[in-house]
C-alpha cells in the first residue's frame, strides 16, 4: 500500500503527544477534524492530531463500488466477513504514521490510536500488535475483526483501551461492541466500555470523554 495522505491539526506548537484517528467506510480524514475543539483539552495542551485518508477500494457490500475503505467488507452478517489481508495492510500503513511521529520527536508511549467503525477495527489490529508501547486505543462504534488472528505484542500487553458504542446502532450493532470487550478481556486486557443512546455516530458527551482519556494518558 502507498503511504497514506492525511490531515494534520496541532493544538499548539511543538506537540508532545499525538492522536492518530481513523475514519469509517466512505468517509475521509476530514470526518473527525471538527472534533478537536470539542474535546475540552487544556489550553496549554500541545497535541498533534493525524487524520489519515483511507485508500479507494471496491467494496463488495456496496455493489463493488469504489470508495474510501480500510478494507473490503464481503458480507454484513453479524460476524462480518472482511478482507483481513487488506485490513492488515492498512494497519501497517498507519503504523508508518506512528513511526513518523516517533521520528518527529513524540515517543510511542505518547501516541494514541483511535478509530471509528472500520477505522476502529484497524485500530484494534495495530494498537494491540505494535511492537512499541503506545498510550492507548480508542474504539468507536466498531468491532474486533481480527480477534482470532491478531498477534499481540508484549509491549502493549496492558495498553489502556476505551470502547464506545451507540445502543441504537443499525450499522454496527451494539452486540459487536460487547463481543469486542469480551474478546479483549479473554485476551487479558482491561477495556472500559461506555454506551450512548445514539445510532452509528458520535455525540458530544462521548467526545468529551475521549478528551478526558487523552488528558489522562498523554498529557
Amino acid at each position: 500500500m502507498q503511504d497514506l495522505q492525511y490531515i494534520e491539526v496541532e493544538t499548539r506548537a511543538n506537540p508532545t503527544a499525538a492522536v492518530i484517528w481513523l475514519h469509517g467506510l466512505g468517509a475521509s480524514g476530514h470526518d473527525f477534524e471538527p472534533v478537536v475543539p470539542e474535546l475540552g483539552l487544556p489550553d496549554d495542551a500541545a497535541v498533534r492530531f493525524i487524520f489519515p485518508h483511507a485508500p479507494n477500494l471496491p467494496v463488495t457490500i456496496n455493489g463493488g463500488m469504489t470508495m474510501p475503505a480500510w478494507y473490503d467488507i464481503k458480507a454484513m452478517d453479524i460476524d462480518r466477513v472482511v478482507d483481513t489481508e487488506q485490513l492488515m495492510d492498512s494497519a501497517r500503513a498507519v503504523g508508518k504514521l506512528i513511526e513518523q511521529e516517533i521520528e518527529r520527536g513524540i515517543p510511542a508511549e505518547k501516541i494514541i490510536i483511535a478509530g471509528f467503525s472500520q477505522g476502529g477495527a484497524v485500530a484494534y489490529e495495530l494498537g494491540l500488535s505494535f511492537p512499541k508501547r503506545l498510550a492507548g486505543i480508542l474504539a468507536l462504534s466498531t468491532y474486533f475483526a481480527t480477534e482470532k488472528t491478531v498477534q499481540p505484542s508484549e509491549a502493549n500487553a496492558g495498553i489502556p483501551i476505551k470502547v464506545y458504542h451507540g445502543t441504537a446502532d443499525p450499522m454496527v450493532p451494539e452486540t459487536l461492541g460487547v463481543r469486542s470487550v469480551a474478546a479483549l478481556k479473554g485476551m487479558g486486557y482491561d477495556p472500559a466500555y461506555m454506551t450512548f443512546p445514539m445510532e452509528h455516530s458520535v455525540c458530544l458527551e462521548e467526545v468529551q470523554d475521549i478528551g478526558r482519556f487523552i488528558c489522562k494518558h498523554v498529557l
